[in-house]
């Protein structure tokens, strides 16, 4: 139970958290008998070529280089908008992560595209890692076909948890940089090794290593993704969720977080990161030390940190999605403003030390 007369879905939704490592410490005295083979990543697409990436006939799927077709969820209001916004789910999701921002950004004039990345929902070779440089690769083709199809518009790149991970890789690529004109980060995964605890890393490593095919699940743990119930058991029923994943996926998601860790301090401006003060999925330290490393002491508006004390690891999903929401929009239409919520100044205080992030163990939940 979450609370008086509620009752979750088992695994809270989506994401793998902190405690999840102790799930995998349990299993990996097992791990021997149970498989001893090398990590699977997702084959490439069909093309036995590089070909131009390009939209489907219908505009409904995104062909990539490797000829993988990727489904590409839009939502459009206008036949001049703004700015395009590719917004990038996170781990275990698909772009059904967006089905309350997007319709929300679309009515304020945006064009949004959200794909299922590979190994994702509707894409192909569910639950097998694709690697971080083809999720990369995806990533700037998409943006690529995206300002040929809305020429001289401005794109921004909003990457939700794992998706705010393989921006980060993006833009900071030395060999071919991501192009953006803005990036918006919810949340972003950069709970990398560096980050965790030794006992972390050697139960990754050996699960990972000796049972890469082993099945790993959030039941029975106490983690909140969010604070919107309804939403979490919707998510609990959804078939394109991924609730059992592969040990050597989430070894891959490590190496994706660790690469954006790294790549904190060289992601370039205009960018805007939120944060939930209630994040149960990627723990405060790192969140704080990307952070530091990105925006400094937040006093540059192109180079913005934004916190949220009711909010949690999905913040666009939450109970109180529309105050980020507004705040992006904000954001993007004039940078340098201040965040109509506020949630700007109340990062600039936790950069400086006035102010600390005391989690909520769980949501409140009306007694109905």
């Amino acid at each position: 139970m979450t609370g008086a007369g509620a009752e979750p879905p088992d695994d809270h939704g989506s994401g793998w958290g902190r405690r999840s490592a102790l799930r995998l410490g349990l299993l990996a005295a097992g791990a021997p008998v149970l498989a001893a083979c090398a990590p699977r990543l997702a084959p490439p697409g069909p093309g036995t070529a590089a070909a131009a990436p390009r939209l489907g006939s219908d505009g409904t799927v995104f062909v990539a280089g490797d000829g993988a077709r990727l489904p590409l969820t839009r939502w459009e209001r206008s036949d001049d908008p703004a700015a395009v916004v590719i917004a990038l789910h996170g781990f275990n999701d698909y772009a059904n992560a967006f089905r309350e921002a997007g319709p929300f950004l679309a009515n304020r004039g945006f064009a949004v595209w959200a794909p299922d990345q590979r190994g994702f929902g509707r894409a192909p070779h569910r639950g097998l890692w694709a690697g971080t440089a083809r999720l990369v690769a995806d990533l700037r083709e998409l943006v690529a076909v995206a300002r040929a199809a809305w020429p001289g518009r401005r794109v921004v790149v909003l990457g939700e948890s794992m998706g705010g991970a393989v921006t980060m890789v993006a833009l900071t690529d030395p060999d071919r940089p991501l192009a953006v004109d803005a990036t918006v980060l919810s949340a972003p995964a950069v709970w990398g090794r560096a980050a965790m605890p030794w006992l972390y890393r050697m139960v990754l490593d050996v699960t990972s290593a000796l049972a890469p095919g082993l099945r790993v699940t959030g039941k029975g743990l106490d983690i909140w993704p969010s604070d919107n119930i309804e939403m979490l058991r919707r998510l609990g029923r959804d078939p394109l969720m991924i609730r059992a994943t592969r040990t050597d996926t989430i070894r891959g998601l490590v190496a994706l977080m660790d690469a954006a860790l790294r790549a904190a301090p060289r992601v370039p401006p205009p960018v805007l990161c939120l944060m939930g003060a209630n994040d149960h999925i990627i723990p405060a330290r790192p969140t704080l030390k990307a952070l530091s490393a990105m925006v400094g002491d937040g006093d540059d508006p192109r180079r913005r940190a934004a916190l949220y004390p009711d909010g949690w690891h999905m913040l666009l999903r939450d109970l109180g999605a529309v105050t980020p929401l507004e705040d992006i929009v904000a954001w993007i239409e004039d940078p340098a403003a201040p965040l109509p919520s506020g949630a700007d100044r109340r990062a600039r205080a936790l950069l400086a030390g006035r102010l600390e992030v005391a989690p909520r163990s769980r949501p409140t939940v009306p007694a109905y």
